[in-house]
């Protein structure tokens, strides 16, 4: 899949900028399809180009002007083919972490306990961003409520999954920091 899907996706919650959009990958969409804002701009241009947005120029003071994005009636045809047609293939992990960790035996432990505190501050990062998108997207309702009355589920459903995934990869790191406790502790 390309990041085609990604943006209009995004773009289904209304107008937005390419800067607003790069926040919203940021936010919400980096659990699962992370871009830089200059991959996100060149996705823009292609497709405005291919009819499945528009653009507007929005005239500003003091700032230069901004384009806002908006999806065509193509894009969001496009956009619905897409969702309904199933994945072209199963997700795979491709993590530099687990290649080290494979490869650590015969490696200083510490360093090993190093990457691994590493990956867990990192994923109490994103999972504390997203718990706080999490409190934002409910806005004092409970799940429930908000399952039943949103406009859309879709960001939230995916949002839990990115805090299943966090959630996960620190259950991992503690399992890897206890069986390197336990093997050092045997030396």
């Amino acid at each position: 899949m390309s990041l085609k899907y990604a943006v209009l996706a995004a773009l289904l919650e209304g107008e937005a900028s390419g800067y607003e959009l790069s926040k919203v990958f940021d936010v919400s969409l980096a659990n699962f399809w992370p871009a830089t804002p200059q991959q996100l701009y060149r996705e823009l241009e292609r497709l405005a180009g291919d009819g499945l947005i528009e653009a507007r120029v929005v005239q500003q003071e003091r700032r230069p002007n901004k384009r806002m994005f908006t999806l065509t009636e193509a894009g969001r045809a496009d956009l619905r083919a897409f969702s309904a047609a199933p994945p072209r293939r199963p997700t795979a992990i491709r993590d530099e972490l687990l290649i080290k960790i494979q490869a650590s035996d015969g490696v200083d432990p510490g360093t090993v306990r190093e990457l691994v505190e590493e990956r867990m501050s990192w994923a109490r990062g994103k999972l504390g961003r997203y718990e706080r998108v999490r409190e934002r997207l409910l806005a004092g309702r409970s799940e429930e409520e908000y399952l039943r009355e949103a406009d859309r589920v879709g960001p939230y459903l995916t949002l839990l999954a990115g805090i299943g995934f966090e959630e996960e990869n620190l259950r991992w790191c503690e399992r890897v920091l206890s069986v390197l406790g336990r093997r050092v502790a045997l030396s």
